[in-house]
């Protein structure tokens, strides 16, 4: 299993930090933004880890990590050129992912939980794994309606969400997803939702989902990134 970590995006909502570095590479407590994500590939085992960033960035973040060779793995790097969304940010790793089922973590996402709590790696072969955190506003994010217990509907940023779950940063999936990248059409805003793919899962019946237990939240404004840093501290200092 391989695994991606997205580090687009321009980071302007953590100006003016980003003035002077990419987003990925600010500081958080006492390790790098990118590290804790890359830290949540590890604990599970992925060793085979491809980048995807812009154009801009990519060199910064590439001079920072190198290699991977310091996290005892292999780091591959990818520009994704335009702005076109998630979904088409994985596409790009094609090559990379060697037609074998692979995790996608988004760089600005902080989780607490170890996933290979949840999942067993080496066994993961079909569909699809997302993983749920309840939070207090659901309209944010990609969020799931329910039926007995079973997601029956995803919808991204709805205005009246159908649950108070967020789909967080983080997804399993099989060999498959570069067919369902094919068929899909670029969103109202001009990108391709992850929440698409994701909803094709759905409708062949081979989209699971994990419920998390611990702090997840992404880094990507100052008041989030500022109390994932306070928590890292008072975990690590307890």
């Amino acid at each position: 299993m391989r695994g991606v970590i997205l580090a687009g995006g321009m980071g302007t909502r953590l100006l003016p930090a980003t003035l002077i570095t990419n987003k990925h590479l600010l500081l958080v407590y006492k390790k790098l933004m990118i590290e804790y994500p890359l830290q949540t590939l590890l604990d599970i085992g992925i060793k085979n880890i491809i980048i995807v960033s812009g154009g801009n960035n990519i060199g910064d973040i590439a001079n920072v990590l190198g290699s991977g060779k310091k996290y005892n793995a292999r780091f591959t790097y990818v520009v994704q050129d335009e702005p076109l969304g998630i979904a088409h940010a994985v596409s790009l790793t094609t090559d990379f992912l060697n037609n074998e089922p692979f995790v996608v973590i988004l760089g600005d996402n902080y989780f607490e939980d170890n996933i290979s709590n949840f999942i067993d790696t080496k066994n993961f072969n079909s569909g699809s794994i997302i993983f749920l955190k309840e939070v207090p506003d659901p309209q944010r994010f990609g969020c799931p309606g329910f039926i007995n217990g079973k997601i029956s509907i995803i919808e991204e940023k709805p205005k009246e969400p159908k649950s108070n779950y967020a789909v967080t940063g983080l997804y399993f999936y099989d060999n498959t997803y570069i067919d369902k990248f094919k068929t899909l059409k670029p969103s109202g805003r001009g990108e391709y939702e992850i929440t698409d793919i994701n909803s094709l899962y759905l409708k062949e019946g081979k989209l699971n989902h994990t419920i998390l237990k611990g702090l997840w939240s992404d880094m990507g404004v100052h008041d989030t990134l500022l109390h994932v840093a306070n928590f890292v501290k008072e975990k690590e200092t307890k």
